[in-house]
This record gives C-alpha cells, structure tokens and sequence, in this order.
C-alpha cells in the first residue's frame, strides 16, 4: 500500500503516546500526534486522518468533550474515534459511547487489541 493510512493519537503521557505509535508504526500506519484536546481537534480537522486514538483524562477539554466536538461538526463527523482511557467504570464506558466513540478501551491495552480495534473501523 503506497498510501499510509494516518492515524491521529491524541495522549498527555508521553510514555503512553510512544508505545502506541510504535505499534502503529510498526504496522505501517502514518501517525499524527496532539498533546492535548484542543490541539487533537485542530490537527483533526487540518490533517485530515482517517482515525483518531482519543485519550480521556486530558489538559484542557477532555476527550469525552473531543469526541463529541468531532462527532457534532460536519467536516469530522464520519471519523472513527477510539477512545483508550485508563478510566474503566461502566459508567465511563457508556458516557464515551454516548459521546459517539465507535470504541471503548481501558488501559493497559494490548496492542493486538488496538489494532483489531483500529482494523474494524478503516
């Protein structure tokens, strides 16, 4: 595949943020960081990737908050977005999906379940 398909990961930890997108990387994905909720926002509606990775617990807006931005406007609406949370409550599940999150995953998640997760949704 010529066209790398980008992916845009958005997470706080920077430890966190370098086992995902190694395990991105290592699959061949194109990966877009964002350090923050209102830097992931922009970069989704500049860069235009086909997902987003969506940390919860974030400077500033939360990812809950993010999602339902992305998943309310137009421009962004159709892109799949994968929260991956440390936050694992039911309760927190079910408010992520109802913010628009194609998926819920607590951390840690292991990489092959992320990228089941990122394959079912491009």
């Amino acid at each position: 595949m010529d066209m790398k398909r980008r992916i845009l990961v958005v997470e706080d930890s920077p430890t966190q943020m370098q086992s995902v997108m190694r395990t991105l990387q290592d699959r061949g994905y194109s990966v877009i960081t964002a350090g923050t909720g209102e830097e992931g926002l922009e970069k989704a509606r500049r860069e235009r990737p086909e997902l987003v990775v969506l940390d919860v617990i974030l400077p500033g807006k939360n990812g809950f908050q993010i999602c339902r931005d992305l998943k309310t406007s137009p421009e962004t609406e159709q892109l799949p977005v994968i929260l991956l949370t440390s936050k694992n409550q039911d309760s927190d599940k079910f408010w992520g999906m109802k913010q628009g999150a194609d998926e819920y995953l607590t951390k840690p998640c292991k990489d092959e379940e992320l990228l089941a997760s990122i394959a079912r949704h491009l």
